[in-house]
């Protein structure tokens, strides 16, 4: 089972992802800034984090750029109601594994996952 953290400023959106992750048999943490994502990403170390580019105070483009000062290993996949290249490139450029958009497709969200599992173990 893996562990992994949703960041998302919106409660609602955090909620609805944590169920269907946890039908897929994943641990699931919850944050919603990016303040308290940080810590949470020191403290409990998750296995991935999807995190939410446009929040409230500290954007998920400043929490990946402050992440992956500290970690390499957790896989992070940004999320987005935006269909912006810019935004993807912005992300991959900064270190993220992925992005996709909202809604989901929750199937191709599941495939995402495994792939970062499947490559993290192999590293």
């Amino acid at each position: 089972m893996s562990k992994i953290l949703i960041v998302d400023d919106n409660v609602n959106a955090c909620f609805l992802l944590k169920s269907f992750l946890e039908e897929m048999d994943h641990n699931v943490i919850m944050s919603y800034c990016g303040s308290d994502a940080l810590e949470k990403v020191k403290n409990l170390k998750p296995d991935i984090m999807l995190l939410d580019i446009i929040m409230e105070g500290m954007g998920g483009m400043e929490v990946l750029r402050r992440v992956r000062l500290f970690d390499k290993n957790i896989g992070i996949i940004m999320v987005s109601g935006l269909i912006d290249e810019a935004f993807c490139e912005e992300s991959l450029e900064n270190g993220a594994d992925e992005y996709i958009t909202k809604p989901f497709d929750y199937k191709h969200l599941n495939e995402c996952i495994l792939v970062d599992l499947i490559m993290r173990n192999k590293e």
